[in-house]
C-alpha cells in the first residue's frame, strides 16, 4: 500500500494541492488526470520521493519497491539495451554484477564461497535466473527486436530509447509502478500490448496519460487533480467523465432552482411587505430568504478550447488522385508505386509502423516535396490546409499572437482576432505574448486556429493530438467528427482515431493496405493475421 498523508505543495503564492490524504492499494490502477499545469507530473515526483512536499509525507509498506518511468533518455548511453532494462531492478542488477565478479575470480576463498552461495540464493528468490528472458519478452512486446538487445543505448534512436526505459520500469514486477505519459512515441499496436500488460499487472499502478482509450482500458480508479485538491474516484476515465458532468449539471440545476425560489420570495416580500394582512407571511419569507444562498460553482482548472472547422465551399466528388506514387521515408524505408483516391466523405486514418513514411506522405500530398514519380492531382473545387508534425518554423518570429494569427485571417480587425484567440484559451495579456515563446500545446492550438480561419474544405493533420491535454484533444476530436469535408490524419490517440476515421490507410515498405473500415475493425484484422 502507498499512503499520502497531509501532503501540500505550493510555489510562492500558487497552491498546487493542499492537505491531500490518499491511499493507493494493490491490484488497482489509478489514472491521474487534470489540466495542463495542475501538477500531475509533480504529484508523481512526490510519490516517488524525487520531490519533497511542503508538508506531509508519503509512506509505503516495508520492503516494497517503487519503479518509475525515467525521462532522461541519455542516462544509459554506455549500457547495453538488456543491461539498461535490468537496471530497473537495482537489487537484482547489483547481485548479478557481484555474482559475475565472484565467478570471474581465478580462485575463491571460503568466505567468498559463502558469499556466492548467499548471492545465489537471493538471486534465485527475486527471479535472477529468468531475468534475461523476462527482459527480452518485455523488449519484444515494446517493439525492440532481439538483434538490438546487446546494442549500446547510444546506438538507438529517441523512440527506441523511450521503449527501453518503459521496459526498465516494468521489469521485475515492481510493487508500485509510476508511469508518466507511457504511451508517448508508441505506435497504436504497442499501446495495445501495454494495455494488455497493465490489465494483468497485480500490484499498484499510478499513471499520467492524455490517452483516453488507454485510461479507459487500464484504470480501475481515477485520481483527479482539480480545485486545488486531489480526489480518487472508482471507475475509469469514461466513468469519471460521465459522473463529473452529471454532478456539474446537478449543481447548476440546484443553483437555478435556488435562484428561482429567491426571486419568488423577493417578489412576494415586495408585494405584501406593506400589507397588514400579509405582513406576517412576508416577514416569514424574509427570514427564509436570509437563510438561502446560491452555491457558487467551484472554478475548475479545466478549460476546453473551441474547435469548429467550416468550409467556404462544398468539395466536389474528385478530391485527390494519386497514381503510381513513391513515398520515401528515409533510411531505406520506401513505399513504392501505389494508387490512392480520396472521396469527399472520407476521413482517412494514416497508420503504420514508420512515422517518417507517414510524414513523407503528408508532405507529398501537401506539395511540400515533389513526388519522385507518379501523378498527384487535387480536384478543382478543393482547398486544403495542412497541419505539419513539426511546426517550429511557423513560430520563429517576434510577432505577438494577435499579429501572428492576423497573417492567416481575412478579417483583420483586432477585436475579431482577440476573440478568436480567446476561444482557443489565449485570453487577456496572453494574446500579446511573442509567438516564439509558446509551449508545444500552445503552438498546436495556434496551428488549429490557422486551419479554422482558412475555411478549407479538406484537412490534412499529421499528429495534431501530440502536446495537447485531454480537454483540447476532446475539443479537436469533436470538431473533426462534426466537419463535413474529407480529412486525412494520423494520431497516437486510439479513441481519436476510432471516433473520427471511416477509412484506414496503412503505409509499409511492402505496399499499401487501404480499407473502408473503422480503426478497431482494422486492429481486429491485424490480430487475425497474426494468428
Amino acid at each position: 500500500m502507498l499512503n499520502v498523508s497531509n501532503v501540500s505543495l505550493q510555489y510562492g503564492s500558487r497552491v498546487l494541492f493542499k492537505e491531500v490524504n490518499l491511499s493507493f492499494k494493490r491490484g488497482n490502477c489509478y489514472g491521474v488526470i487534470g489540466a495542463n499545469g495542475a501538477g500531475k507530473s509533480t504529484f508523481l515526483k512526490i510519490l516517488s520521493g524525487e520531490l519533497e512536499p511542503n508538508t506531509g509525507e508519503v509512506t509505503k509498506d516495508p520492503g516494497e519497491r517503487i519503479a518509475v518511468l525515467k525521462q532522461d533518455h541519455f542516462a544509459y548511453e554506455n549500457n547495453t539495451v538488456l543491461e539498461t532494462v535490468m537496471m530497473g531492478f537495482p537489487e537484482l542488477y547489483e547481485l548479478g554484477k557481484k555474482r559475475d565478479e565472484l565467478y570471474a575470480l581465478p580462485e575463491m576463498t571460503e568466505e567468498q564461497g559463502m558469499q556466492a552461495m548467499e548471492i545465489e540464493t537471493r538471486f534465485g528468490e527475486i527471479g535472477g535466473y529468468e531475468a534475461d528472458s523476462n527482459a527480452a519478452v518485455l523488449l519484444k512486446g515494446l517493439g525492440i527486436p532481439e538483434e538490438f538487445h546487446y546494442n549500446l543505448m547510444s546506438e538507438l534512436d529517441g523512440g527506441q530509447k523511450i521503449r527501453v526505459l518503459l521496459a526498465q520500469a516494468l521489469f521485475g514486477n515492481p510493487d508500485i509502478l509510476l508511469l508518466d505519459e507511457p504511451t508517448n512515441h508508441l505506435d497504436l499496436e504497442t499501446v495495445g500490448w501495454l494495455e494488455d500488460y497493465l490489465e494483468r499487472f497485480e500490484n499498484i499502478v499510478i499513471v499520467v496519460s492524455h490517452d483516453r482509450h488507454f485510461l479507459n482500458a487500464v484504470c480501475t480508479h481515477t485520481c483527479d487533480i482539480d480545485y486545488g485538491k486531489i480526489n480518487i474516484y472508482g471507475g475509469n476515465y469514461e466513468f469519471w467523465y460521465a459522473a463529473s458532468q452529471l454532478a456539474q449539471k446537478q449543481r447548476k440545476d440546484q443553483n437555478r432552482r435556488a435562484e428561482e425560489k429567491i426571486e419568488e420570495l423577493k417578489a412576494f416580500i415586495r408585494r405584501f411587505a406593506s400589507n397588514a394582512a400579509k405582513a406576517k407571511q412576508a416577514t416569514s419569507r424574509k427570514k427564509l430568504l436570509d437563510k438561502m444562498t446560491v452555491e457558487e460553482m467551484p472554478a475548475s482548472s479545466r478549460k476546453f478550447p473551441w474547435v469548429n472547422f467550416k468550409m467556404d465551399r462544398e468539395p466536389g466528388k474528385i478530391v485527390l488522385e494519386v497514381k503510381n506514387a513513391t513515398v520515401d521515408g528515409g533510411d531505406g524505408i520506401v513505399c513504392k508505386g501505389f494508387d490512392f483516391s480520396l472521396g469527399n466523405q472520407d476521413k482517412v486514418a494514416l497508420v503504420g509502423e514508420y512515422d517518417t513514411l507517414k510524414t513523407a506522405f503528408f508532405q507529398l500530398i501537401a506539395e511540400e516535396i515533389k513526388a519522385p514519380d507518379g501523378v498527384l492531382k487535387w480536384g478543382n473545387t478543393i482547398s486544403y490546409n495542412y497541419f505539419p508534425k513539426n511546426n517550429d518554423a511557423y513560430f520563429k518570429t517576434d510577432l505577438s499572437l494577435v499579429d501572428w494569427l492576423r497573417q492567416y485571417s481575412k478579417e483583420q480587425d483586432e477585436t475579431f482576432i482577440r476573440g478568436f484567440l480567446g476561444r482557443m484559451l489565449f485570453t487577456g495579456e496572453e494574446a500579446l505574448k511573442s509567438a516564439n515563446v509558446l509551449s508545444g500545446g500552445e503552438k498546436v492550438r495556434c496551428m488549429l486556429s490557422k486551419m479554422m480561419l482558412s475555411n478549407a474544405n479538406c484537412l490534412l493533420l499529421d499528429e495534431p493530438t501530440a502536446h495537447l491535454d485531454l480537454e483540447a484533444i476532446t475539443a479537436l476530436n469533436n470538431g473533426l467528427k462534426a466537419f463535413q469535408g474529407p480529412v486525412i490524419f494520423c494520431s497516437q490517440d486510439h479513441e481519436f482515431v476510432q471516433t473520427v476515421a471511416n477509412r484506414v490507410l496503412e503505409l509499409t515498405p511492402n505496399g499499401v493496405v487501404d480499407r473502408s473500415i473503422t480503426f478497431d475493425e482494422w486492429l481486429e484484422t491485424k490480430k487475425t493475421k497474426k494468428k
